[in-house]
């Protein structure tokens, strides 16, 4: 179950979420699966979200050694299972599904027995599911692949198909009599039978009715031909009549014990039902994680977001699409231009709270934005993220967005209007736990009023506590981080040699003005851009002062970095070491519970023989020689003890 908290809907619009429950829907194997896909929600429940992480893990390993779950034969049948606990009877073609659902209960059952011992939580996941194939031979004994209920089914059904099938070869013998016959063709329209209803009839010309005795069922459309049941065959037919009412009768009897057998096992196979849907889902997100090579986040409840080499998922998947017409032809005059997500670092709640991010219209910036809460929303969510090993997530409260163009047409606000009502919302709502995107922060009015209100949004984001990221246009916001400890800058990179974004990410940087760089290499008149430089220099005299203050934020930004690597390869050898540890102690456990079970052997005690692989009954034992003698089929063998294990089907194997 997942625990709602009440994720803010807008948010998760803006961000796309619901194209994420659309992908990992594409992903699921059954209707159940993707009906759970599309109730998906970000959860605060930190003890769901680390068992729904580690389940998805275990997941891919189990897909990447080659086991997948065997969905096979797995439909939907809850209904059908409710209905049948209450005494309504179930259709053929119901029973058929029912009894391909049992069986899949018995995949999964063996599925769990072969899993390794390292997807323990899957093990315990599936525990629950027992082994309903059995209840499945009856119905498949029953109705055959077609839904057609066979003659097996009960010997009353036998019996009363064998009497239909007496009397319809008399019906037939009697009507090649009738057609053979040189009078009766004669009066015929056509030398053939026709059937009307459940009824055989011929083609009588209507000038010859009175020549056929019977009964007449219908006319043709030009009155010609009467189409007459001859009295010899009418009796014949009115017995098939009775007979076929006893073959539905109990045919429904049949359905109806069948039905009584699948309520029997209503309350395993719905439970069943519950699970394999989750398993589904499970699957699903282990499915989409491969596919785009996604790994599985740290969930740290209190702690720093720290997204490592990340990628926005939606527009990997729209670049593995065909490419549009334009596409082709900006590739094909760019080729060095790839269709390719660029991997962003973000960091937020170590050293500072806030990220002002700067720099130019299609640099990232907004994508930016948009893969930090997207990516937070899914790791929430129970689903692996596409970033590099050693992300860490917070558990959020709340993700709250104002990205984009948000004009209220209904409500006749500008553009303006409905951003500072949309943030107004976010102030109110966000607290320290929360993480707040603003797009475009001061935009939509004069520079000046724009700035001074977008330092006052800052500073009550900072009054807050919450994680927030601003992209802004505005120069006078760049120099927010400097004077607050709590913040930094951070820029979108753009190539000022090919006029082009990198779409990289540097945090500890402010994206400086570019527009004249950019004038001058596209061939600007120089007294132009000489009196440009020049009007910038009046505007801009703490320049200096401030590239020097980002050279030594980025030179300490990238000293934190490595700090970072060094530290989180520390974690991962210690974390190797603690596996190792533990692998080893559970082996010597695992020895020493073998050596003690091989010392109390007794007679007619059960075991497994390794060279067998099948259950077998001890004999008498030679302790000196360190065999025994262990009968397995039709023989008995001599076999050292080494070779000898326990025999227990429920268990993981000591092997």
């Amino acid at each position: 179950m997942v625990f709602q908290v009440g994720m803010d809907a807008h948010t998760l619009q803006l961000l796309e979420f619901e194209k994420i429950r659309d992908l990992v829907g594409q992903y699921c194997a059954t209707s159940a699966g993707r009906e759970l896909a599309r109730q998906l929600e970000p959860s605060r429940d930190g003890a769901w979200i680390e068992q729904e992480l580690a389940l998805v893990s275990e997941m891919v390993e189990a897909l990447e050694s080659g086991q997948p779950p065997p969905f096979a034969g797995l439909y939907d049948v809850r209904l059908a299972v409710r209905r049948a606990a209450i005494g309504a009877a179930l259709s053929a073609e119901q029973l058929l599904e029912v009894a391909a659902t049992l069986n899949c209960t018995g995949a999964m059952y063996r599925y769990r027995m072969r899993l390794s011992d390292r997807c323990q939580k899957l093990i315990d996941l599936l525990t629950p599911i027992e082994d309903l194939g059995l209840h499945a031979k009856a119905i498949q004994a029953s109705i055959d692949n077609r839904g057609h209920v066979m003659d097996l089914a009960s010997p009353a059904l036998s019996d009363v198909r064998r009497r239909l099938s007496e009397v319809e070869e008399r019906i037939q013998a009697e009507l090649k009599r009738l057609l053979r016959d040189p009078r009766m063709r004669e009066w015929l329209r056509y030398p053939n039978a026709t059937v009307s209803g459940d009824h055989y009839v011929l083609p009588v010309a209507v000038n010859h009715r009175h020549r056929v005795p019977g009964i007449v069922h219908r006319t043709s459309s030009t009155g010609e031909t009467v189409f007459v049941e001859p009295i010899e065959i009418a009796k014949w037919s009115a017995e098939r009549i009775v007979l076929k009412g006893e073959e539905e009768r109990e045919i429904q009897r049949v359905l109806r014990q069948l039905t009584a057998e699948v309520a029997r096992v209503a309350k395993p196979l719905l439970f069943a039902l519950d699970i394999l849907a989750r398993l589904d889902l499970i699957t699903a997100k282990a499915r989409f994680s491969r596919d785009f090579q996604m790994t599985r986040p740290e969930i740290a409840p209190d702690g720093p977001l720290w997204l490592r080499q990340a990628r926005h998922p939606l527009l990997e998947h729209l670049f593995r699409q065909p490419p549009s017409a334009a596409w082709t032809r900006k590739l094909a005059d760019s080729p060095e231009e790839a269709r390719k997500v660029v991997p962003i670092d973000v960091r937020l709640g170590e050293r500072f709270r806030l990220l002002v991010i700067t720099g130019p219209n299609t640099g990232g910036k907004t994508v930016a934005l948009k893969t930090t809460g997207l990516l937070c929303a899914m790791a929430q969510s129970g689903l692996h993220i596409p970033a590099a090993s050693g992300s860490r997530v917070p558990i959020l409260h709340q993700i709250l967005a104002d990205i984009g163009d948000e004009q209220s047409l209904e409500q006749s606000l500008s553009t303006f209007s409905s951003h500072m009502s949309r943030i107004a919302t976010i102030l109110g709502t966000a607290d320290e736990r929360s993480l707040v995107l603003l797009d475009e922060l001061g935009a939509g009015t004069d520079p000046t009023e724009g700035a001074a209100l977008g330092r006052a949004i800052l500073d009550e984001l900072d009054r807050i506590g919450c994680l927030a990221m601003v992209t802004t246009h505005l120069g006078d916001l760049k120099t927010y981080a400097f004077s607050n400890p709590r913040a930094e800058n951070g820029a979108v990179e753009f190539d000022v040699e090919t006029l082009r974004p990198t779409y990289r990410l540097l945090i500890g940087q402010f994206g400086m003005s570019n527009a004249i760089r950019i004038a001058r290499r596209l061939k600007l008149p120089r007294r132009l851009v000489s009196r440009a430089m020049h009007y910038l220099r009046r505007k801009q005299r703490r320049a200096p002062e401030m590239a020097r203050l980002a050279q030594l934020k980025a030179e300490a930004e990238q000293a934190r970095e490595e700090a970072r690597r060094l530290q989180l390869e520390a974690e991962r050898e210690k974390r190797a070491y603690e596996e190792q540890r533990a692998a080893a102690e559970k082996e010597v456990q695992r020895q020493e519970a073998l050596r003690k079970f091989r010392t109390q052997l007794q007679p007619n005690d059960k075991v497994r023989v390794a060279r067998f692989d099948q259950p077998g009954r001890v004999v008498r034992c030679d302790g000196r020689k360190n065999v025994a003698i262990v009968a397995v089929g039709l023989g008995q063998w001599e076999v050292p003890l080494d070779e000898i294990f326990p025999w227990e089907q429920e268990q993981p194997n000591f092997q």
